[in-house]
């Protein structure tokens, strides 16, 4: 539990009482106090990465942004935070080569880094598709891309560890990871087993929170530390591919309606995740609503709070790990 969780117990809908990522700011009293240290943030020309960069701001880091589009990023977000230790960085994640040239355009400019956020993504593309690597897109995009980004920063990561503020690593990962857990070795791509664009998801969602498990048990002790975590449920345009029949079926619920969050609340728990004091010095944890999740039935539900018996796996998590390496080209001895 955490001082958010009270809030959280009887939600009213967008703009209720939960926090917001600004009032996670306030609450910790770092307005203008992280002068000198860096953020990366991936996916940063729309939906929640627009809030969480507007959050940090505050905060005087110095901020590297990620995303496919730069002109779009920098038109959505010049007119809402002061951009003057803001820069932006091309990358298009289905690309390995592109995720490659973002990370060392980053490391030209600075060789630490305190705060990696993976929040780019995409849900439910309708139809299988690989990237030119040959990997299927919501796995590369939400996992294969953020794996490779982090590699190559973690050096970066680890020289900016401190005592006093450890390093961190937040994975936007999402309820749905409880429709399943990964593919086994080997069909990460479907090519043994029918497509399903909400299972795709699914699978790439688990390979987030499996990431941050795993980077919690090689660098925690090195003074680096992950995270995972659902957002909430929040209309932006990663929504664009979810089927009217869902859509509908979740605006007749209305207690499910009640649950739904404003982007400013969507990315409360990523900013809580990444400066709150409750988790200096600590990680390996799937969180929602601003605190860690508790476990639930495994009923494969995909909008629940709860985390369910796959969510965490030792076993898999070194074996996705291991394969990542391969897939992305990184060597063991790297890590």
């Amino acid at each position: 539990m955490s001082r958010y969780t009270s809030a959280h117990i009887n939600p009213e809908g967008p703009g209720d009482a939960r926090p917001t990522a600004l009032q996670i700011v306030t609450d910790n009293n770092i307005a203008d106090k992280l002068n000198g240290k860096v953020a990366v943030v991936t996916g940063c020309s729309a939906g929640l990465g627009i809030e969480v960069v507007r959050a940090l701001a505050v905060t005087g880091i110095t901020l590297y942004l990620t995303a496919r589009d730069i002109v779009k990023a920098k038109n959505t977000l010049t007119d809402k935070v002061n951009v003057s230790k803001i820069h932006f960085v091309k990358m298009d994640q289905t690309s390995l080569q592109s995720v490659r040239e973002a990370a060392n355009t980053i490391l030209s400019k600075t060789h630490t880094v305190n705060i990696l956020i993976n929040n780019a993504g995409i849900m439910a593309i309708p139809e299988l598709q690989l990237t030119k690597d040959g990997f299927e897109v919501q796995f590369a995009t939400n996992h294969l891309s953020h794996f490779l980004f982090f590699g190559l920063l973690k050096p970066a990561l680890l020289a900016a560890t401190t005592p006093e503020f450890q390093s961190r690593v937040v994975i936007l990962s999402a309820a749905a990871h409880r429709i399943q857990g990964l593919n086994p070795s080997g069909d990460y791509f479907f090519k043994n087993t029918q497509y399903d664009p909400w299972r795709a998801y699914a699978q790439s969602k688990c390979a987030n929170i499996y990431m941050a498990n795993e980077i919690e048990r090689r660098f925690g002790a090195r003074g680096l530390h992950a995270t995972s975590l659902h957002p909430g449920i929040i209309v932006t345009g990663l929504s664009k591919f979810v089927s009217p029949e869902i859509r509908d079926s979740m605006l007749q619920d209305q207690a499910l309606l009640k649950t739904f969050k404003n982007p400013e609340q969507g990315a409360a728990t990523t900013i809580y995740a990444a400066i709150d004091k409750d988790w200096e010095g600590r990680g390996g944890k799937y969180l929602v609503n601003c605190t860690e999740a508790v476990r639930g039935p495994d009923d494969g539900y995909r909008a629940s709070d709860t985390y369910v018996s796959h969510t965490y796996c030792p076993e898999l998590e070194a074996q996705l790990w291991r394969d990542s390496l391969e897939l992305v080209g990184l060597e063991e001895t790297t890590y």
